[in-house]
């Protein structure tokens, strides 16, 4: 009898674990394959990125900043009493000369203030009349009795000489001789007296003239004051110019020192210009700047640089140095660009969206062809307006994305379409 051998079974058994080795194997390399591949890079729409190219050469260095036109010469014409607006002379936009009269107040106060100070100026210059006629006549009256005291010496003088004389011929006494002599001596000591009493009469005159023209002039300087003071109840400019604003209306009280009207030389202008506090930090005196008014461009230079900062910027004065162009008036916004230095022989390329001077950033580089880009590190170093210089990272004629491109922070390289 013949026996059936298993050698087929094997066989299939054998033919099977060899399919699923392979399989295993295959399945294996295919695994290994998949993970051994990059992630697929996602697409963005290549219309909506802000590429560059990497350049060298020179670089210019900028700041930019807002700002307005204002007037070098400018002058706030202020109240220089308290009153109230009567009238108001000059509207708005009208060039004024320096006497020209802008307002009139009133002031009843002020008004009997003048007429009580010419009154007492009056009052003090008749007194002094006065005096200066009561000293006249008291220098007449001593004059007189010093006239008369030297008549009697003089008779006393010829008595004497006469006595001597008869004295001689033995006619009179010597008694009536000495006294005689005496006499002369008495009357020769009151004329001295009299001599100096007129003359310390008359620098006492002197001194009391003095103190009253005092007085006259104490008053008409107080006169002369409240005068001037209602005289300046008609506000004038003070400047040649344009009168800007009016800050008050007809009837209204002011007080002294109040700001009633603005005017400005609208043929002097200077640009205030606000710049950034990080920004301003190299701005220095005398660098040239640009100022944009929206109807040309005019040249000039930093004249000030405001030592303080004011809700984070810094406000600096540019001196214009051309012709303003027509329409430029005070107030006017303008665009200022100051320039800080120029940079030779320089790596550079646009500004990024993110990124400031001396930092470190992260930027798209576009691979050759332009389908694909790769992020790469990137050292910046000095900035300007539009442009950065690069450190590290970039070659000459690298394109890369200036646009902010923190949507694919996670992504090292994107596909554009």
């Amino acid at each position: 009898m013949d026996i059936v051998r298993s050698q087929g079974r094997n066989s299939g058994r054998v033919r099977r674990a060899a399919y699923l080795v392979a399989a295993l194997v295959v399945v294996g390399g295919a695994t290994v394959g998949v993970a051994r591949l990059k992630p697929a890079a996602p697409t963005v729409e290549a219309s909506t990125l802000w590429p560059d190219t990497v350049k060298r050469g020179s670089m210019i260095r900028q700041v930019r900043g807002p700002g307005t036109l204002v007037p070098e010469d400018l002058r706030w014409v202020s109240a220089p009493s308290q009153g109230r607006i009567d009238r108001v002379l000059v509207q708005p936009g009208t060039t004024v000369a320096p006497d020209t009269i802008l307002l009139e107040l009133s002031n009843p106060q002020l008004e009997q203030e003048v007429q009580e100070a010419t009154l007492k100026l009056q009052a003090a210059t008749a007194a002094l009349a006065n005096v200066r006629m009561q000293l006249q006549i008291d220098a007449l009256q001593q004059r007189a009795a010093a006239a008369a005291i030297d008549a009697d010496y003089q008779k006393a003088r010829m008595q004497a000489e006469v006595n001597d004389a008869l004295a001689a011929r033995q006619l009179v006494s010597d008694l009536v001789r000495r006294q005689a002599q005496l006499e002369v001596e008495q009357m020769s000591l009151r004329r001295s007296l009299a001599e100096e009493q007129l003359a310390s009469r008359t620098d006492a005159g002197a001194a009391q003239i003095a103190v009253q023209q005092s007085a006259v002039e104490q008053a008409r300087a107080l006169a002369a004051l409240k005068t001037h003071q209602r005289d300046e109840l008609r506000v004038r400019a003070g400047i040649a110019g344009v009168l800007q604003t009016v800050a008050v209306d007809v009837g209204q009280q002011v007080a002294a020192g109040m700001n009633l009207a603005r005017v400005a030389n609208p043929g002097r202008l200077k640009a205030e210009i606000k710049i950034a506090e990080t920004q301003a930090r190299d701005i220095v005196v005398g660098q040239p700047a640009s100022i944009d008014t929206r109807n040309g461009v005019v040249g000039g230079h930093v004249m000030r640089i405001d030592p303080s900062v004011q809700s984070g910027t810094r406000t600096v004065d540019v001196a214009l140095d051309d012709v303003l162009p027509r329409g430029a008036v005070p107030d006017l916004s303008v665009d200022g660009t100051i320039e800080l230095e120029r940079l030779e022989q320089v790596l550079f390329m646009g500004r990024p969206a993110f990124g400031h001077d001396q930092s470190r950033v992260s930027l798209f580089k576009l691979e050759p062809g332009g389908a694909y880009a790769t992020r790469v590190p990137v050292m910046l170093g000095r900035t300007s307006v539009n442009t950065v210089e690069v450190l590290e990272g970039l070659a000459e004629g690298d394109r890369v994305i200036l646009s902010d491109m923190s949507a694919w922070d996670g992504v090292e390289r994107i596909r554009l379409e």
